[in-house]
């Protein structure tokens, strides 16, 4: 059996969730959101989920600590056994480092873009707070104003969807993933990839791109 486990970085904005979508399905294992199991902690209003919000409302970064108990709960699930794609962790060098020690990586990809980009592309976008779905003003827009196409509920833009909390995040993500990059770039599992323009054409490129070094990503269990 096949066994490939992946993680995309790169800023927020920059269309990790599209790329990670589309290869989940194109290689057949679990897409693993960060953000998406950080937020299911909130709606349960666990004691996790309390401590997470207290961050998030505010803009900031979540502690380590925090983040790797949760993430290491889902990588635990049995659908994960042969292989995930990790959206947005890990994020700084104590948890690649935490990561590499339970859930060591096969492959880890650097989405790259620029401030102006992310901004442009997170100021526009609506996210619906019921069934996950997320829409852009302008490249995805809903069929009807501010109501999800899947659920009918109404779209919400995030409270840390503000171009002066973007560009702090930005910052942030810049000052803490250097030594992440330098971590798996010594590993030799570091795969950058420039991710300016239609993400969803890009993923496909992407796909080809870590295809080609398939022996490398893919190891037999």
């Amino acid at each position: 059996m096949l066994s490939i486990r992946l993680a995309l970085l790169g800023p927020p904005g920059v269309g990790k969730g599209t790329y990670s979508s589309i290869l989940s399905k194109e290689l057949r294992i679990p897409h693993l959101s960060t953000g998406e199991l950080l937020r299911r902690e909130i709606s349960l209003k666990t004691e996790l989920g309390r401590e997470v919000e207290s961050y998030v409302s505010r803009g900031l970064l979540v502690p380590d600590k925090i983040v790797n108990d949760i993430v290491a709960k889902r990588l635990c699930a049995s659908d994960c056994a042969n292989g995930f794609i990790l959206d947005g962790y890990p994020r700084t060098l104590p948890q690649a480092v935490f990561l590499e020690e339970h859930f060591p990586l096969d492959k880890v990809v650097l989405l790259q873009a620029s401030l102006e980009t992310i901004i442009e592309r997170i100021c526009g976008r609506l996210y619906c707070p019921n069934c996950g779905e997320t829409y852009h003003v302008s490249w995805k827009p809903p069929k009807r104003d501010n109501i999800c196409d899947k659920c009918g509920a109404k779209l919400t833009r995030r409270i840390d969807d503000s171009p002066e909390v973007v560009k702090r995040r930005y910052e942030e993500y810049l000052a803490t993933v250097s030594p992440v990059v330098d971590f798996y770039k010594k590993l030799g599992k570091l795969v950058p990839f420039r991710a300016e323009g239609d993400s969803q054409i890009l993923a496909y490129r992407l796909l080809r791109e870590l295809s080609s070094s398939r022996t490398e990503i893919l190891v037999e269990k």
